[in-house]
């Protein structure tokens, strides 16, 4: 049985992440860490938000995916993190019953965890980011 624990964090494409704090600013929202994501050519901000996290994502070359959603789509949400438990067990569960996947297996981060995504088509439009804390 899959194992929802939360939602982790909620994602929005931006084309600059200073210019795009001041809003988050006003609102009483402070940036906790920014960090480049290499492995993705980007870069975010994570502003907490009580038991979850504002993610502010902006790309860092003109060919990565994250630019290509960006001049696709323009900024606005990206994509809605939910934290599990076992994600291996959760993508097997998912593709046994017919879910498309944009790995199909988790992939790893530099901070101790690993995630996955559910393909947007599967997923009533929204691309959605499976996370599990391994550290």
């Amino acid at each position: 049985m899959i194992k929802v624990k939360k939602i982790n964090h909620i994602a929005i494409v931006v084309d600059h992440i200073e210019d795009s704090l001041s809003l988050w600013n006003i609102l009483g929202l402070e940036s906790g860490r920014i960090r480049d994501v290499p492995q993705h050519e980007s870069r975010v901000a994570f502003l907490p938000l009580g038991d979850l996290e504002i993610e502010l994502v902006e790309p860092t070359s003109d060919s990565s995916g994250i630019a290509r959603y960006l001049a696709k789509h323009g900024p606005g949400l990206h994509h809605i993190c939910i934290e599990v438990e076992d994600i291996d067990g959760v993508l097997a569960t998912l593709e046994e019953k017919g879910i498309d996947l944009i790995y199909g297996k988790p992939q790893s981060s530099d901070d101790g965890r690993k995630y996955a995504f559910i393909h947007p088509k599967s997923a009533n439009g929204v691309l959605v980011e499976l996370y599990e804390d391994i550290a």
